[in-house]
């Protein structure tokens, strides 16, 4: 049997279709990576040259599992001739073969976020602007938009209109910060991760015989996830593709979600402007979810206006209706999910990765957290700190950076006195006045304090001189050792090692810290075999994967059993069987930030949509009607987006709580024992509310008749989460009456009485 018929209709015609511009909409579950992944093996049995195919993918994992697949299908010897990768992977290659025509060397640093905020800071001080005002992490965001842009420094500073709103936001050096960041990068042969993208669109554009050898090299260009392109990457791919217009674009409108990114839903909206004699290729068949999630995806997401539209199907089961599950706070939210998660597993759930809970903040994740430990479930946390930026970890690739380019002054910087060596801050600061002064590098000073006189004594310039002595040693070796061997070689002669070890006697953290380091040798290791005696091992290469990881080539999937817990713009891409979709209140999702506009709410509704179809067989949407911020309750709303999804596709759960905000008009009464409608569907032990309305009993059989209307100071009062305490100050009337009460192991809290659920207790 063909590969070509495990594809569907619409599939197949998508992947036989290779020539002209072509635009496949992929609704969600539908196969795209499949239609990809074959298109580009059919296209290769069709004799075309896989060195004149191009494949751009967001992520290297991606990129990696289908060139993976079509070697399968075609060998994988031609599939490794393909050009396959994430855009600023593909880009930096392009760059480093042709560095020399911008200026750059060819071994360039490329600066994470963090080296650009540290530069930033450094600049900021050195202008003598106020870090409060100018702050680094803002700074970056306004470079890396006018970048995405194509706007360069020099364009920034001649635009008026930016001026003016720089001036209008009291921040009018943000020009000469952007003119001197580029500077000093360009100095250090460094670029970030926007300048991938930016150079690359001068190189194209400055240099019309590099643009005319890559047209006639990548005839045939495949994009994936076209909707999350910004400016920067369309205008590439279009000029890339100006001749001979065989391009492919695969995505999908309605999962737009990156627009903070730079991301331009435009750009796939616009496509049949750009190619008028496209060809269109729907991809409506959903092969991940049931009919019910199916189905209320898409009557939510019918609310957009800005949209290609398309009818997303599925010929798999009913399912369960959709759960929304009503607490009264963020804590009792954390306890009742938990609850849940705990019930379906003894219930015969497989395994704990089978479930994920999804949240628009990353703030969102404290209550589960606790809720979680309490039940022993295992769990972890996607979106924290990445392997590549612990401390030690960037401490040993600073030492690899300087080694391929000892320029680069942010990892100059960072090791100059790490270990300690006796180079003082003041000698530092000393090194960079000169390196500013005279108009060259870090490296530059210290490697020839004659030519470059600075203010240092005997002692540090001898201290230099070893230091610059040792660089150099591991810089000769490039060409000789491999990754692994040079990487702990340089590990042990630069003290890292030894000094994490003696370190490792201090207690858990210090011993995590030098077993990552082996972690880290364990990778080089791994990368030097796997690139066989053809590869190239060199530290260089490996410092270009390293340089290039994306968030979202964090493994997502492994095989310890545990609740997986991500923002939701973290899990695009990813499925789970039991889904929780938590906090879907107002101005928390939708965000309050995302009000402003038509296009920002329509952003937000697609986000609430790439949440839904994340899952396979039973989705739940929880909220609460109070949540804690700054230690205040705050009353809070049911999410519009609950009230948008066709009523018949919901179940909305019920709990013996008095009376609730009704959802789209409808009469909700909660005078019922709560019945867990998810875990009926499942055949499963309902739910229940116990563990989290459980009151300490000793304090339960004290309670008075007294209520909270005749509450006064000096009562006896008992709270769910902070135990037992005295009433020490009330204010306000009626609904918006408040009680400030102190509780030994908590201090004074405010609570609104209406929300506090307090029980008065006998003096």
């Amino acid at each position: 049997m063909s590969y070509l018929d495990e594809l569907n209709q619409s599939q197949r015609e998508a992947v036989e279709s290779i020539y002209g511009p072509t635009m496949v909409i992929a609704g969600a579950g539908s196969g795209k990576t499949r239609v990809l992944t074959f298109r580009i093996a059919y296209m290769m049995e069709q004799g075309i040259d896989p060195f004149n195919v191009m494949a751009l993918t967001f992520t290297n994992k991606a990129a990696k599992e289908m060139s993976e697949r079509i070697g399968h299908i075609v060998g994988g010897g031609e599939a490794k001739n393909i050009t396959m990768g994430t855009f600023h992977s593909v880009f930096s290659r392009i760059l480093r073969y042709n560095a020399d025509r911008l200026g750059y060397p060819s071994n360039f640093t490329i600066y994470d976020t963090q080296d650009s905020k540290s530069l930033l800071k450094d600049i900021i001080k050195e202008l003598n602007l106020d870090d409060k005002v100018y702050k680094p992490g803002m700074v970056l965001g306004r470079i890396s938009s006018a970048k995405n842009n194509l706007i360069s420094a020099d364009a920034y500073a001649q635009n008026a209109e930016i001026l003016n709103e720089d001036n209008q936001s009291r921040r009018p050096e943000l020009a000469k910060i952007y003119k001197t960041y580029v500077t000093r990068c360009f100095k250090a042969g460094a670029m970030d991760f926007d300048d991938l993208l930016f150079q690359t669109n001068v190189l194209l554009r400055d240099f019309p015989d590099v643009l005319h050898y890559y047209q006639q090299k990548f005839k045939y260009i495949l994009v994936d996830e076209y909707q999350d392109t910004n400016y920067a990457q369309y205008l590439i791919v279009k000029k890339l593709a100006a001749v001979y217009e065989n391009i492919c674009v695969v995505g999908d409108d309605a999962q737009s979600i990156y627009s903070f990114r730079g991301a331009n839903i435009q750009n796939i909206l616009n496509f049949r402007k750009d190619y008028p004699d496209f060809k269109l290729f729907k991809l409506e068949q959903n092969y991940r979810s049931s009919k019910n999630i199916v189905e209320a995806a898409n009557s939510i997401i019918a609310k957009n206006q800005d949209q290609i539209k398309k009818n997303v199907w599925t010929d798999n089961n009913e399912g369960a209706k959709i759960a929304v599950i009503r607490t009264l706070t963020d804590n009792e939210e954390g306890k009742v999910i938990t609850n849940r998660i705990f019930d379906l597993k003894q219930g015969g759930v497989p395994s704990f990765n089978d479930f994920a809970i999804l949240y628009r903040t990353n703030k969102q994740s404290r209550s589960f957290e606790e809720a979680l430990r309490k039940l022993n479930i295992p769990y972890k946390i996607y979106g924290g700190l990445s392997f590549y930026q612990r401390k030690e970890i960037k401490d040993i690739l600073a030492y690899f950076r300087l080694t391929t380019n000892p320029r680069d002054e942010e990892a100059l910087k960072r090791v100059i006195n790490y270990p300690r060596r006796g180079i003082g801050k003041t000698s530092i600061e000393n090194i960079i006045i000169a390196a500013n002064n005279y108009g060259v590098s870090m490296w530059d000073v210290i490697s020839n304090t004659n030519q470059y006189p600075v203010a240092l004594n005997t002692g540090t310039k001898t201290k230099l001189y070893e230091f610059t002595t040792m660089i150099n040693s591991f810089t000769a070796s490039l060409d000789k050792m491999n990754a692994y061997d040079l990487g702990q070689t340089i590990a042990k002669s630069s003290g890292i090692l030894k000094e994490l070890y003696n370190e490792k006697d201090k207690g858990p953290e210090e011993v995590e810290r030098y077993q990552n380091i082996e972690e880290l040798l364990a990778g080089l290791k791994e990368f030097t075999i796997s690139q066989g005696d053809e590869g190239d091992s060199s530290l260089s290469e490996f410092m270009i994967d390293v340089a290039l990881l994306t968030d979202a080539d964090e493994d997502k999937g492994d095989e310890k059993n545990h609740v997986t817990l991500m923002t939701i713009h973290s899990s695009k891409g990813l499925e789970f069987p039991h889904v929780f979709l938590v906090g879907l209140e107002e101005n928390l999702f939708p965000s309050q930030m995302a009000l402003n506009s038509r296009t920002e709410l329509e952003e937000e509704r697609r986000l609430f949509y790439v949440a839904l179809t994340r899952a396979k067989t039973t989705c739940s949407l929880s909220y609460a009607t109070s949540r804690f911020i700054w230690g205040n309750l705050v009353s809070s709303e049911p999410s519009r987006f609950i009230d948008e999804i066709d009523p018949q596709y919901l179940n909305v759960e019920t709990q013996q709580r008095g009376a609730g905000r009704s959802l789209s008009g409808r009469v909700q009464s909660f005078d019922k024992p709560f019945t867990g409608g998810l875990n009926k569907s499942l055949g499963t032990p309902a739910g229940s509310f116990k563990a989290v309305a459980d009151i300490n009993k000793s304090a339960s059989s004290a309670a008075s008749n007294k209520t909270t209307a005749d509450l006064k100071v000096g009562f006896n009062v008992m709270h769910d989460r902070f135990g037992k305490g005295k009433v020490t100050k009330l204010e306000g009337d009626g609904a918006d009456k408040k009680a400030t009460i102190f509780f030994p192991h908590h201090g004074a809290k405010t609570v609104l009485l209406r929300f506090a659920n307090l029980t008065v207790l006998e003096d």
